[in-house]
């Protein structure tokens, strides 16, 4: 057994200006509500979400070179 018992937030990868398809599929199909990201953060693009305190974050490949990383873990 894990000695994980929360996660704070999550990201991933998305391909850059795809966040129209982000939004309709993460809010409209999963319905988790947007949350506002940052304004010096938001000119990168990418889209933020929440599920209760869990946060979900897409952001844009290349920009974080590690979010490729964190999301195969």
């Amino acid at each position: 057994m894990s000695g994980v018992v929360a996660l704070d937030h999550l990201q991933l990868a998305m391909p850059a200006g795809r966040e129209a398809e982000a939004r309709a599929f993460y809010g409209g199909i999963l319905g988790l509500p947007e949350s506002g990201k940052p304004a010096n953060l938001a000119v990168r693009g990418g889209v933020w979400f929440a599920l209760g305190t869990q946060q979900l974050h897409l952001g844009v490949e290349g920009e974080n070179p590690t979010a490729s990383l964190r999301a195969s873990m």
